[in-house]
């Protein structure tokens, strides 16, 4: 089977879970997920299965949009609701407008300290092993891009996030480090997914559902053809000839959709069949269109 299954994962299992799940249910050998969600969280989690896993790439560094729920008042070790409290602090004199105005601080291209409870690996151990044995050690702030954090509901101690993120963004890390800006601590009490990329979680799939689809038969149709993932690219049509050259790596002369294209970005490469064949870049030296990515010539298109 090849395609995306979006699912709406639910608190309790790991990504890990769902993606075994997928395998027994579908049999297919090849499956992988887009982006990791922790046991506490719930919502988006893509699986890609067969072919398209060679399309994680594109969902990998899609925006992504969170829904948090932060409790003020509370720090924790894990900077969510299932760690130990490290810290307590009177938190009722934070206003509605200090949240707001702090959180500005937050938006754009930020540093930020990855919790240590993470799977981000230091000397090829994960850390989320050495906290577990109360080894911490010192993590180096990362470049994150968060476009945009909205105060949805005010609720105190509680207050609701959504945020609209790129890659490696923790919200935990969010959350923890407004705690420490408005000096009363924080953690992430709740953690809801609810977009990745074009994928949003009022259509995802839940484990019922999941469960009804494969055993009706019709788990298929509830699968994404792979270019789902690279839908904000610009396309181009291949001749024949053209398909024959860039699937032996050769370079070629094509011209793209040019209201869509200025030529930085890559550009999915379609079949004369509408089959997708995968992914050109053009090489401004050579002025022409180099293959980066093949699919299979069976890869699905949308």
């Amino acid at each position: 089977m090849d395609g995306i299954l979006v699912l709406n994962k639910p608190v309790g299992p790991t990504s890990l879970d769902m993606v075994r799940l997928v395998k027994r249910l579908t049999g297919e050998k090849r499956v992988g997920h887009a982006g990791t969600l922790d046991p506490a969280a719930s919502g988006v989690l893509p699986v890609l299965l067969g072919s398209a896993t060679r399309a994680s790439e594109f969902l990998l560094s899609a925006p992504k949009t969170y829904r948090g729920v932060v409790r003020l008042g509370i720090e924790t070790d894990t900077y969510d609701a299932a760690g130990a409290v490290m810290r307590e602090a009177d938190c009722s004199a934070v206003t509605r407008g200090q949240v707001e105005q702090v959180l500005k601080r937050f938006q754009g291209i930020v540093l930020q300290k990855p919790p240590m409870y993470s799977a981000l690996k230091h000397k090829g151990k994960p850390l989320y092993k050495l906290a577990r044995k109360g080894i911490e050690v010192e993590r180096e702030p990362r470049e994150v891009r968060i476009d945009s954090i909205a105060l949805i509901a005010w609720a105190p101690p509680l207050l609701t996030l959504d945020v609209r993120c790129g890659r490696g963004t923790y919200i935990r890390s969010l959350a923890h480090d407004l705690g420490e800006a408005l000096g009363c601590g924080a953690h992430l009490a709740a953690l809801e997914r609810t977009r990745v990329g074009p994928f949003a979680v009022e259509d995802a799939l839940t484990v019922e559902r999941l469960h009804d689809a494969a055993h009706g038969g019709h788990l298929a149709e509830e699968a994404y053809a792979l270019d789902w993932t690279m839908l904000d690219l610009p396309a181009a049509i291949l001749s024949d000839d053209e398909e024959d050259a860039v699937r032996s790596g050769r370079a070629i002369a094509t011209d793209p959709d040019a209201s869509r294209s200025d030529r930085k970005d890559p550009c999915r490469a379609y079949g004369e069949s509408g089959v997708l064949i995968g992914m050109i870049a053009y090489d401004a030296n050579e002025q022409r269109w180099r293959p980066t990515k093949i699919f299979p010539r069976e890869a699905p298109a949308g």
